[in-house]
């Protein structure tokens, strides 16, 4: 385990050259290898528990709120009435738990490749992955890319919570444009995708490349960000394509009676 030295974890990626972000370990929760992926959870000093693929911080105790609230929300208010979503990756639950808080959505398709991710948020990240609990949930345990080419006109909102591009990685793929076409495919009229977008201080080639062909299928392409310390440079990006309105002012209002 490199990324392991003297009770610190350190996370070094191709995609962030050059600097590393670093959590004090109390304990190694779980350590495993996919067929997909290597797993990692453990017990920071000020994170709480901490999940990793490859190396990479995926979701911690103290931060993950910033990013799974603004990513389901930000994708189900820019959308009138959404009754049918599709989370493409998403294994730890975090974005299921916030979709789930609206009532008016009438089913969830999750759809995640490795079952160990999911196990293993649900030992070890239980507030997270209770939004796999709700009747209306539904998963596809297979390759994201594979489930959409049969999907035509299905769902009013997709959200792609993928990890990185890394190369050879599991989420390579989700970064193309052969896949945003599946997903336009895939959605009802005036349906809109919001996926994970990287960061705009290291990763403007990325976002860049993911703009210029979203724009060829989408007439609406925006970009939206939060911040969560856990990430690389503190921030973390979304993409919004929508084949209906812009994305820019919310499309309805949530309060109590409207949630979960």
């Amino acid at each position: 385990m490199d990324s392991m030295k003297k009770g610190w974890f350190s996370e070094f990626g191709q995609l962030w050259p050059g600097q590393t972000f670093s959590l004090e370990c109390e304990e190694v929760l779980f350590e495993g290898k996919s067929e997909y992926q290597h797993v990692l959870a453990f017990k920071s000093k000020t994170y709480g528990n901490v999940l990793v693929l490859d190396g990479v911080i995926q979701a911690t105790e103290k931060d993950e709120f910033a990013y799974q609230e603004m990513f389901a929300h930000l994708a189900l208010c820019s959308h009138p009435d959404p009754k049918k979503v599709l989370v493409i990756g998403g294994g730890d639950g975090g974005v299921l738990r916030e979709i789930n808080k609206h009532s008016g959505v009438e089913k969830v398709v999750i759809c995640e490749i490795d079952q160990m991710v999911i196990d293993t948020s649900k030992k070890f990240l239980p507030e997270m992955a209770k939004g796999f609990d709700d009747p209306r949930v539904e998963l596809y345990l297979g390759d994201g890319c594979k489930y959409l080419e049969s999907k035509k006109q299905e769902y009013d909102v997709i959200i792609v919570d993928s990890s990185d591009p890394v190369d050879g990685g599991p989420a390579e793929s989700l970064f193309e444009q052969p896949f945003y076409q599946h997903l336009k495919d895939a959605l009802r009229p005036n349906g809109l995708v919001v996926t994970q977008a990287e960061c705009q201080w290291i990763h403007l080639g990325i976002i860049g490349n993911l703009v210029k062909f979203s724009k060829k299928l989408f007439p609406h392409v925006e970009y939206a960000y939060t911040t969560i310390p856990s990430y690389p440079c503190g921030q973390i990006g979304f993409l919004l394509a929508s084949l209906g309105d812009s994305c820019k002012v919310p499309k309805r209002k949530i309060d109590e009676t409207q949630t979960k």
